[in-house]
């Protein structure tokens, strides 16, 4: 009986140490986290716009059904998933092709590993910057090459026109996620026990075969990872639209992240961007639920 006591006391003591432990972490998280996302669903339910002050004022829902009843809020959403799926497919598509070749043995296999780290090391405005200054239609590296290779007769603007514009931003943004999508497929590539390739080359199995019956199911919920995580930054694109093309050319690439900054920092309207950021943020959540639960399905846990 005495012993039960004691045991009891230690998991007390132990429980009450990990809660004094993990508090600080717990009050970064709220100060951080919670009490920011408290104060923007505080401004979504609000009429709060800093140039009109003294006029701040609860309406409740207006915010979101005003935004859902608006083409300016549907027309990004739509170029929001446009860019989101063609990123998320570059990513993953490439990102699986480098962690095959770099899950085989060849000469300077960990250089090519150190190396795939550089693009994701580079922040992410830095990176918006190197594009912007590649793809200059004045004096752009890729112009020039192009040039002197006779690909074009003279310079172009390929961040002014639509398809272009699209497609050198899902390179763009793809090129620093590449690494991290890739090291995530790469680590469960080598979880892989490789006799079970030995035994299916012994059946027979071809390259492409034990690709797709033995690589595909057992990297399928890695893979569903990267997926969702990816689909979670690309759906939350701000600053390589903000770097590159500003929501241009005529609203083009106008996301759902440029329409909360030129809504909450240009027009000051508090209100109506926290509503925008309440409900792409809805969207993310739904979407990250909708992949866990398709992508998932028949995962062995």
């Amino acid at each position: 009986m005495q012993s039960e006591h004691a045991a009891t006391r230690k998991e007390m003591s132990q429980g009450a140490l990990a809660l004094i432990f993990s508090a600080p972490a717990v009050l970064i998280i709220a100060a951080t986290i919670l009490v920011p996302f408290g104060i923007a669903v505080f401004l979504s339910l609000h009429n709060w716009n800093l140039k009109r002050p003294g006029r701040e004022r609860f309406i409740g829902l207006e915010n979101y059904t005003d935004w859902l009843t608006d083409s300016d809020f549907w027309q990004p959403l739509q170029t929001t998933f446009t860019f989101a799926i063609g990123a998320v497919l570059v990513i993953v598509i490439i990102s699986l092709l480098v962690a095959l070749l770099l899950n085989e043995k060849f000469p300077g296999r960990g250089i090519l590993r150190a190396l795939l780290l550089v693009p994701w090391a580079i922040p992410s405005v830095v990176n918006a910057l190197l594009w912007k200054w590649l793809l200059n239609p004045q004096y752009g590296l890729f112009n020039a090459i192009w040039y002197d290779l006779g690909i074009i007769t003279e310079y172009q603007n390929v961040l002014g026109s639509m398809p272009s514009v699209m497609i050198w931003l899902v390179i763009a943004y793809s090129w620093i996620h590449i690494p991290l999508a890739t090291l995530l497929l790469l680590s469960g590539l080598q979880t892989i026990p490789g006799d079970i390739y030995e035994s299916a080359i012994v059946d027979g199995a071809g390259l492409f075969q034990r690709f797709l019956y033995i690589t595909l199911p057992m990297l399928r919920s890695m893979l569903s990872i990267v997926i969702i995580f990816e689909m979670i930054f690309a759906l939350k694109v701000f600053d390589i639209i903000f770097v590159l093309t500003a929501g241009g050319p005529a609203d083009a690439t106008n996301v759902l992240g440029w329409t909360i900054y030129t809504e909450t920092f240009r027009k000051l309207d508090f209100g109506a961007g926290s509503s925008i950021a309440m409900l792409l943020g809805a969207i993310t959540l739904g979407m990250a639920i909708l992949f866990y639960v398709f992508l998932d399905r028949g995962v062995e846990q």
